[in-house]
């Protein structure tokens, strides 16, 4: 499909059971022991913002300190992190997208990336933070995709969803407290923690907008451990680009929503008839993303809300069982201290090691970070 076709409409009614994405899916793979992962991605425009950031490095805030009673939650300096380390990432991504010529099994994915990217802030479709290269874009008519996904009937019922945690799924955070449910959001690339629990009851009125933010959720959440007891109920992922067709779907290329999928499986919070929605502006809709090329843990989508229209994908792409550990560097491992945690409880539970993915070269900024979280 050209970028200048701007709509693709499947119609659909707006509401969709949950008796029928069950039916769906059902595909088991098989050894669900690995997990892959592009090597921390980025910009030659953050580049700057990283280094200025990355001078004089703030504390590291505590995080979910608002759920504590008495503890002082530094807000600047949490958010001043997230800055530092989104630049950090952005600008890894450019440089792994410049080094993956065609001959890279991974190119494809960044030349559909690169086109979205390119379009949005040509039409000037794209809202801040911009650029909007290497991040899951930001649209005009997010809030209005965001009202769209709200009258879907699995969001309707649903008591427990998880949302990411980036900007165009800002309001289908809002909507998810105000309706009362409870919201699930992962920390940014989990480097600070796991995830935060929010609901309503937790915080007063004037502070719902503020806990939709990543600072936010930070502030007032809950942190949870890979032991909570928890069902989820819907998963709304962010996406780049995703096929209206089939559910394909490519995130901005850290594979960390693949990470959060394959944790959340572990927990039995989650399961093959669990809804995967994305929230996206119609120009993120093509038609070549190859799914004979998908990897065995990327995601696929159930259900795809636009300003304009919502789809219902009927995929055949089997989900991630778990985690694929056999596709994981030791590099990316040392970076995600929840990671390496899951990793010793399953080595301790089954008397068995897990495998380890072929090494890779991480960036210098994630080099330093390693170097204080070495895996055990």
């Amino acid at each position: 499909m050209s970028m200048d076709s701007s709509v693709i409409r499947l119609s659909s009614p707006f509401r969709i059971t949950q008796s029928s994405l069950r039916a769906a899916n059902r595909t088991t793979r098989r050894n669900p022991l690995s997990l892959s992962f592009s090597s921390p991605p980025s910009t030659t425009s953050a580049a700057a913002a990283a280094r200025s950031h990355s001078d004089k490095k703030p504390p590291r805030p505590e995080v979910g300190a608002g759920a504590r009673r008495g503890a002082a939650f530094d807000e600047a300096a949490y958010e001043a992190e997230r800055l530092r380390l989104d630049a950090e990432a952005r600008e890894s991504m450019a440089e792994a997208s410049e080094r993956e010529g065609s001959e890279d099994p991974k190119a494809w994915k960044w030349a559909i990336r690169k086109r979205v990217w390119d379009f949005m802030e040509a039409r000037d479709v794209a809202q801040n933070p911009r650029p909007v290269h290497h991040r899951i874009p930001n649209f005009v008519g997010a809030s209005a995709a965001a009202g769209k996904l709200s009258e879907l009937e699995i969001f309707q019922v649903a008591e427990c969803v998880k949302v990411n945690p980036d900007s165009p799924q800002k309001q289908v955070r809002f909507l998810t407290l105000s309706d009362g449910k409870k919201l699930l959001t992962p920390q940014p690339r989990l480097r600070t923690g796991f995830f935060s629990v929010l609901q309503s009851s937790m915080l007063a009125p004037h502070t719902i907008n503020e806990a939709c933010t990543s600072a936010g959720a930070a502030k007032y959440g809950r942190p949870i451990r890979l032991d909570e007891k928890i069902k989820v109920d819907l998963i709304v992922i962010g996406s780049v680009a995703v096929d209206p067709k089939t559910g394909a779907r490519l995130g901005k290329g850290e594979g960390f929503a693949e990470l959060e999928y394959g944790m959340l499986r572990y927990m039995g919070a989650i399961d093959d008839s669990t809804p995967v929605v994305t929230s996206v502006h119609d120009c993120q809709l093509v038609d070549d993303i190859p799914v004979e090329k998908l990897l065995i843990h990327d995601v696929p989508v159930d259900v795809i809300c636009t300003p304009t229209q919502v789809i219902f994908t009927n995929t055949s792409i089997p989900k991630p069982q778990g985690i694929y550990w056999d596709k994981l560097s030791p590099e990316k491992l040392g970076q995600i201290r929840i990671l390496r945690e899951l990793k010793r409880r399953i080595e301790q539970e089954t008397g068995q090691q897990l495998p380890c993915g072929p090494s890779e070269k991480l960036p210098p900024t994630a080099q330093q970070g390693r170097s204080n979280s070495q895996v055990k």
